[in-house]
This record gives structure tokens, C-alpha cells and sequence, in this order.
């Protein structure tokens, strides 16, 4: 039993001529949704995937047409020849479909970070549309965020009562605040004129050396104790701290210092130290006093005994009155060493400072041979009465009168002044000498009990130790400037009491 053929070729020749005008369809469609929207890769792939189907169904339509065409003619030889042609044709096709399938994965990827910088480039663009759009009122806020920054570390720069300095590595100077080429004594035009370096105000060159080294090992330096070298030679003693700022390259290092000057504080250490030293010495001297004085007076009452029975022509006379001269010579002394020692009770009462100076000045004129030595005053009559032990003030002033006598021998110049300071409140006495002056080595010395350089039996080394001594009791300092050859400035600052230091 055979089926009839007709239906199969009706089904057959139809689909294909359906499926041809349904693959056109679908590509006129998608062309249309791509000419809409020409970027959108999904109706790319749509359009190329619609154009293998509609080849493929041209191709597959054509054979099976074709086929019936030469089967029903009685031509089976020639459909047979160009059946692989057909064949090869569909297989194209769906090579192409599927090529084209797996090449838009790739194109997929593509498209998926195409979308993802599209969307990064829209927000950088809001945001520089924002910037662009405030960008006046950001830089105006930013300026003054900056300016205000800027303005109070300036102001910490310039108002700070310690060195602040900034310096390149090899130790020029790049900048300095006020106080600190003050500290050094320059102005600030005087100081930048000329290119300056760290280690030329320092009065060591092995500091420089350390602070190097110490920089270069731990990028900080710490409270290094130093002096520093001013403008006019003169040493300060300093406390120095430092950190290395390296830059993007070695030539951008800097340093950054800060240095303290601690001058006042030696100087209070130094006169702790010499206190403490004449509490000691005074201590001591005190039993030795004692204990000489009495034995001494033995020997002086015994001497002056014998000498008044004796002739004044024999020459056991004249022994008698050395051993009573270097006795009383030694007496002197002791009353010097109880002096020292002793702490009496200060009497103060108001006293005018230039009549106690010209009481001390005319009684060493009468005792001592002050005829050949100019002596000039310059005394600042606006100085109230002071609050004084008058006795003890003309005991330590005649000290220094007659230091300065020494000093000058048998000729020069002494000079007195006063000067007193209404902002202060304090009274300066200076009793300057055109002597030889003091030795530097000596100068830290000169208030050690005992010290001096006057020679052998012309000086106990106590009279400035005394003079200190009365002028710290009386809450005032002593200060000494000399230089050899230039002579010598003693200065005596005293500080009254305020009820007499009126306007």
C-alpha cells in the first residue's frame, strides 16, 4: 500500500516558501530595531543571526523545490548532481548561524564594559559638571581654608620667643623667624643680605659635625646643649632640637630646628652652684676663724706686752713689732673670714644711694693714694631712696672701689655711674676701671672665696666674696665684664623696695 505523495509535497514546497517569507520578516523587523538604536549590540547580533536564517531558508526552500521540480520532470540525474551543492549550502548556513552566535559572547563582554565606562564617564562627568559649576565657590573656600592655615602657623612662626629655622642639608639657611636672628643679635635685613649658614653661629665647628651625623643615623636630634655664636662674638648657651623633612628628591631635604636659649637658666644654675659653694666655704671658714682667733690674740696681747718694756733703739724691739705687724696682719684676715661667714641680721633703712658712694669714695681718697687716679661719676639723679644696710652696702661697694684701685695702679680712670630703670624698678651701680682686666679663664672665679690674682700677701681673695654676698642678702645681682687690656665693668643691680619707687 503506497500514500499518496501530494500532501507530503504540498507540506514540503509550502514550509519552505513560509519559512523563507517568515525569516524576511523577522529580518526586516530587526532591521528596523537596529536603524532605532544603531549602538545596541543585542539587535546587531539579531540582524547578522536573521541574516544566516533567511540564507538558510533561501537555500533549504530552493533545494527542496528544485528536488520536487526534477523528481516530477523525470530528471533525477541532474538532482542528483546538484544535491550536495544544496547540501554544502545549508550546512554554510548554519556554520555562519553559529559563528556568529559564538563570536557575539565576545562582543558581549565588549558591550558589558563598554556600558561600564560609559557609566563611569557619566558620573566623572556630573562630577566635573558639579566642579565646573561650584568650582569658583570651592576654590574661594579652599583659599581660605588655606589662608587661615597658613595665617596661624605664621603666626606661631613669628611670634615664637624660641628660634624656629629651617635650612637645606649642607646648613643654609632658608628661613628664620624674628626671634631668631634677634637671639643672634642681627636685624632682619643685616641677616639675609648674604647667603648664611647653620654652622657659622655656631661657636664650635664639632657641633655642626654631630648634629650631621645624629640627623643622618636617627632623622632627630633632641635637646643638644650648645653655644651659639652672635653677632657681636658673644656666646648664649642653647638647647637645640631638630628633624630631617626629606623631600621627593635628596637635594629637597631640610632641616627643621628649634632652638631654646637657656642662658638664664645657666646663669641661675651658676649662682645656685656658687651659693652653695659659699655656704660651705663659710661654714669652714667660720671654725677656722674661731679657731685661730683665740691663740692669735694670745699672741698679739703677749708681743705688745713685751714691747713696752723693751727700748725702742734695740733690735729685739724692732722683732717684737714685725711679729705684732704680720699678727695683726693675720687678725685681719680672721676679721675677714668671720665676715664672710657670719650672716648677721640685715638692718635696712632709707638710704640715698650717691651720698653712701661718695662717703666710700672720700674715705678711700684719705686712706689710700687716690691722687693720681682720675675718677669720674655720672650719677642718674632721678634714683629714689633706697631700702638699704647702709653699713653692709658701703662694706661691699668699698671692695669693688678698691679692686678697681688695684687694678689701675698708679695711674688711670674709675668711673662711677648710676642708672635707674622706671620700667624695672631697679638700680644699676657700675664701677668701671681701665686696668688690664680679668682672664677669661677667670672670670668664673672671681667670686670664689679665697681666689684672686693679686700677688702673694696684697689680697685675701675674700673682698669679692663679701661684696656678693651683701648684694644677694639684699636680693640684688652682680654682674662683671672685662676683657684683657680694656679694664673691667662691675655691676651692681639692687631692686628697692616698691613704696620707694614711686612713678
Amino acid at each position: 500500500m503506497t500514500l499518496p505523495f501530494f500532501p507530503i509535497w504540498l507540506v514540503d514546497v509550502v514550509g519552505s516558501i513560509m519559512m523563507t517569507i517568515l525569516s524576511f520578516l523577522c529580518l526586516g523587523v530587526v532591521f528596523e530595531l537596529k536603524r532605532s538604536d544603531q549602538y545596541n549590540v543585542i539587535w546587531t547580533y539579531l540582524l547578522w543571526l536573521c541574516f544566516g536564517l533567511a540564507a538558510f531558508a533561501i537555500s533549504r526552500s530552493a533545494g527542496h523545490i528544485l528536488k520536487h521540480q526534477f523528481l516530477f520532470s523525470g530528471h533525477e540525474v541532474i538532482w542528483d548532481s546538484i544535491r550536495p551543492f544544496s547540501g554544502a549550502m545549508n550546512t554554510l548556513t548554519f556554520v555562519f548561524v553559529a559563528s556568529v552566535t559564538l563570536f557575539f559572547e565576545h562582543i558581549w563582554k565588549i558591550h558589558q564594559q563598554v556600558l561600564k565606562d560609559k557609566q563611569d564617564l557619566q558620573l566623572a562627568h556630573e562630577k566635573l559638571f558639579y566642579l565646573n559649576q561650584n568650582l569658583e565657590d570651592l576654590v574661594t573656600k579652599r583659599t581660605e581654608s588655606l589662608a587661615a592655615s597658613e595665617s596661624k602657623y605664621r603666626r606661631i612662626f613669628e611670634v615664637s620667643k624660641d628660634m624656629i629655622l629651617v635650612s637645606k642639608k649642607d646648613g643654609l639657611i632658608v628661613n628664620i623667624n624674628p626671634a631668631g636672628y634677634k637671639m643672634l643679635g642681627y636685624d632682619k635685613s643685616e641677616f639675609f643680605d648674604t647667603k648664611e649658614y647653620v654652622q657659622n653661629v655656631f661657636a664650635k665647628d664639632a657641633d655642626w659635625i654631630t648634629i650631621q651625623k645624629t640627623l643622618e643615623e636617627k632623622e632627630f636630634i633632641s635637646s643638644f646643649e650648645l653655644e651659639l655664636r652672635r653677632k657681636d662674638d658673644s656666646h648664649i648657651h642653647c638647647l637645640l632640637s631638630g628633624s630631617l623633612d626629606r623631600g621627593s628628591s635628596e637635594a629637597e631635604d631640610t632641616i627643621h630646628f628649634l632652638v631654646k636659649n637657656i642662658d638664664q637658666k645657666k646663669l641661675i644654675e651658676n649662682r645656685m652652684a656658687q651659693t652653695d659653694k659659699l655656704a660651705s666655704i663659710g661654714q669652714l671658714s667660720a671654725g677656722i676663724a674661731h679657731g685661730i682667733n683665740n691663740p692669735l690674740g694670745i699672741i698679739l696681747g703677749y708681743t705688745q706686752l713685751l714691747i713696752r718694756d723693751e727700748d725702742v733703739e734695740s733690735e729685739r724691739y724692732s722683732d717684737l713689732k714685725i711679729i705684732e705687724k704680720h699678727a695683726k696682719n693675720c687678725r685681719s684676715v680672721v676679721e675677714d673670714l668671720l665676715n664672710f661667714a657670719r650672716s648677721s641680721q640685715t638692718e635696712k633703712e632709707e638710704i640715698k644711694i650717691h651720698e653712701v658712694m661718695d662717703e666710700v669714695l672720700n674715705f678711700i681718697q684719705h686712706h689710700s693714694e687716690l691722687y693720681t687716679i682720675e675718677i669720674e661719676k655720672n650719677y642718674d639723679m632721678n634714683i629714689p631712696p633706697l631700702l638699704l644696710d647702709e653699713k653692709k652696702i658701703k662694706q661691699a661697694l668699698m671692695n669693688l672701689i678698691m679692686n678697681a684701685k688695684h687694678a689701675v695702679g698708679e695711674s688711670g680712670v674709675i668711673r662711677l655711674s648710676t642708672e635707674y630703670s622706671r620700667s624695672t624698678k631697679q638700680v644699676s651701680i657700675k664701677i668701671a676701671d681701665t686696668g688690664y682686666g680679668i682672664e677669661k679663664k677667670n672670670i668664673s672665679r672671681i667670686f670664689d672665696p679665697f681666689f684672686t690674682t693679686k700677688p702673694t700677701g696684697e689680697g685675701t681673695g675674700l673682698g669679692l666674696s663679701v661684696s656678693y654676698g651683701i648684694i644677694k642678702n639684699h636680693g640684688g645681682n652682680i654682674f662683671v665684664e672685662s676683657e684683657p687690656g680694656k679694664g673691667t665693668i662691675v655691676t651692681v643691680v639692687l631692686t628697692a623696695a616698691s613704696r620707694n619707687l614711686g612713678g
